[in-house]
């Protein structure tokens, strides 16, 4: 395989990492099949048993299909389409590369996202039949809001256009005007048909009209400054290393800068400073390291230090704060819900973490800012978010290592979004927690009782404020001290501007469990009958409290009885299209899992589940 480098040489050379992307078809797996056989990238063998997989899967007739280089997995060669990010090695005596072939499909937009994060430049695909299309905005902008600075337009199929001149200029023109305000420091366009070859490794004689370079060339010779070296230094804690007494260090990879011993450093969460003692890795000690590198950190004297902790240099010190505004990339079928509660992972370390506000959702047509209450699949949004525990971060644009995050789902673990920091919000930390000299303990041994909130959940009409309303009167008259949140009182007043959709369902318990627990802080039984529809919410409600102090009642009446019942009416004017999102009809009610009391209503009077429920509440130990 002439061409080859070895990989002492390839070690010694510039890496430049890059992705294909845009719209399905056009081309990018096949261009990356292009390069690499080009550049004679591929032995013999692999020339052959392309050959045979061509004659089986390929879209080029009796011709090689270079595309089923990349894409490797069984669906997409029997679709023709890539589904997951291919990474492919190359190099040339300028330069190595590594290339993500990412999907062109919306419904991969994740996967797209995911190599756009890890590179340096973007190779955006046109078909030059088809012009910029909706995919090619979308690209563009999460390229942008990833950080990449430099794209490369590669108008392909330029041979079925038959090489004119002016199909390319008038693509180019309509890039470079919905392009003008990303912030692209460079776009590169460049005429190609990543089949048979022109302008990809040499220029074409078909495209007289051309005079720049080939896309290899580009490639080989564009200034992309990596930096992560140059910034100040960011060390995540990811493990805590204590193999015995006499020994502690902390694991990571160095995210930018770079660490000597005798360094000052700073735990950026607590401000505590110490300084290097001693930089390890496997062969032994070294005298430095630098981003990339991974690392055990021996300091000079002890600090409190965990898992998810930042260190950094003391003379640059990231922000801490537990709100930040930042741009969200949502790659989810389920929507983003301002007030819901997820998860975020930022660095090694994993926090609580909530939309406050949508901002506004940007049209990716027009870059337009637009009104959203959610976001969803695929939507790109700026949002104002809420973390359980202040994290330390840099703005993205600073920092791509530091400023980005994943969204993650509490209960299934996927991941639902990538976001990227804009900016701190101060109010944070501008709020202290005022401390109060008479706590919840001392307010509930006043009472003589264990504070808790008993919450009820069901279908509407399922029972729950019936059933509720029992048990706090034998609750009152046993001298505990009580009180009852109820869905339709509290929608009278605090909630009086929400409705019904999804969004307002989850601010509308969110609300109600912040007063909950004020209530559980004042040393109260505190009863609350919503319908609840969702799982995340309630689990919300009980991460506000302390174990033991979350008791969920599931009032489990089916939809047919509670229509039968329909104390208020309601079933009937949802049937009769009056009402809209109503729970069990056309919203969904997710049933509790593992309540800790479980009402079956069907056959059973509620003074009979009210005896019941006090008896297990006793069981329990919050009551005597």
């Amino acid at each position: 395989m002439d061409g080859v480098d070895v990989a002492g040489e390839r070690a010694s050379k510039d890496l430049l990492k890059l992705l294909t992307c845009g719209s399905v078809d056009d081309g990018k797996s096949t261009l990356i099949g292009r390069l690499l056989h080009d550049s004679k990238q591929i032995f013999q063998d692999q020339l052959s048993a392309l050959a045979k997989d061509s004659a089986r899967y390929g879209t080029t007739g009796d011709d090689i299909d270079l595309a089923l280089l990349v894409d490797g997995l069984e669906a997409e060669r029997e679709q023709g389409i890539t589904i997951d990010v291919a990474y492919r090695f190359f190099g040339t005596s300028k330069r190595s590369f590594i290339v993500a072939d990412t999907p062109g499909h919306e419904q991969y937009t994740r996967n797209m996202a995911t190599g756009a994060s890890n590179s340096d430049l973007a190779i955006l695909l046109i078909d030059a039949r088809k012009g910029v299309l909706i995919q090619t905005r979308r690209h563009s902008l999460i390229c942008s809001l990833l950080g990449l600075r430099h794209v490369v337009l590669a108008v392909n199929k330029i041979d079925l256009v038959a090489y004119q001149a002016s199909v390319f200029e008038r693509i180019v023109s309509d890039y470079r005007v919905f392009a003008s305000k990303l912030g692209f420091s460079s776009i590169e366009a460049i005429p190609i048909s990543a089949r048979d070859g022109d302008n990809v490794t040499s220029p074409s004689r078909k495209t007289p009209w051309y005079g720049g370079p080939t896309l290899l060339e580009y490639l080989e010779t564009v200034d992309i400054a990596h930096g992560t070296a140059d910034k100040p230094f960011r060390f995540p804690v990811q493990w805590v290393n204590r193999p015995g007494p006499d020994f502690r260090g902390f694991a990571g990879t160095v995210a930018s800068g770079t660490i000597h011993p005798g360094d000052p450093i700073i735990a950026a969460g607590s401000g505590h400073a110490s300084s290097v003692k001693e930089l390890l890795t496997y062969e032994g000690s070294q005298s430095s390291a630098t981003a990339g590198e991974a690392i055990t950190l021996v300091l000079a004297h002890e600090i409190d230090i965990a898992r998810g902790d930042l260190l950094v240099s003391s003379a640059s010190r990231p922000e801490v704060s537990d709100q930040f505004a930042a741009h969200i990339i949502w790659m989810s079928d389920q929507p983003l819900i301002p007030g819901r509660s997820y998860l975020a992972r930022i660095g090694t370390k994993t926090t609580p973490i909530s939309v406050t506000g949508i901002k506004y959702k940007i049209d990716v047509n027009t870059r337009e800012h637009l009104a959203a209450p959610t976001l969803g699949l695929n939507d790109i949004g700026f949002c104002n978010l809420s973390t359980g525990t202040p994290v330390a971060f840099d703005p993205y644009e600073e920092n791509r290592k530091t400023g980005s995050f994943i969204i993650i789902d509490r209960l299934t673990n996927d991941t639902l979004g990538a976001g990227m920091i804009a900016f701190g919000l101060r109010r944070g930390t501008n709020i202290p927690w005022q401390a109060t000299l008479v706590g919840k303990a001392e307010r509930a041994a006043h009472k003589q009782q264990k504070p808790a909130i008993i919450w009820f959940t069901g279908l509407s009409g399922a029972g729950k404020s019936t059933i509720a309303n029992i048990v706090e009167r034998q609750l009152h008259a046993a001298g505990h001290h009580t009180m009852m949140l109820d869905g339709d009182n509290v929608r009278h007043g605090l909630n009086r501007d929400l409705g019904f959709t999804e969004a307002d369902r989850v601010e509308n318990i969110r609300r109600a469990g912040e007063v909950a627990k004020l209530l559980v802080d004042a040393g109260l039984i505190v009863l609350c009958s919503f319908i609840s529809p969702y799982r995340a919410e309630r689990e919300m409600v009980r991460r506000l409290v302390a174990d033991g102090e979350f008791i969920e009642v599931f009032v489990d009446t089916p939809i047919e009885e509670c229509a039968r019942r329909d104390p208020k009416g309601l079933y009937a004017k949802a049937k009769a299209g009056a009402i809209k999102n109503f729970t069990g009809f056309d919203a969904p009610y997710e049933a509790p899992e593992t309540p800790e009391i479980h009402l079956r209503t069907v056959g059973q009077q509620p003074e009979q589940l009210a005896h019941h429920l006090i008896a297990k509440l006793t069981e329990l130990g919050l009551i005597r």
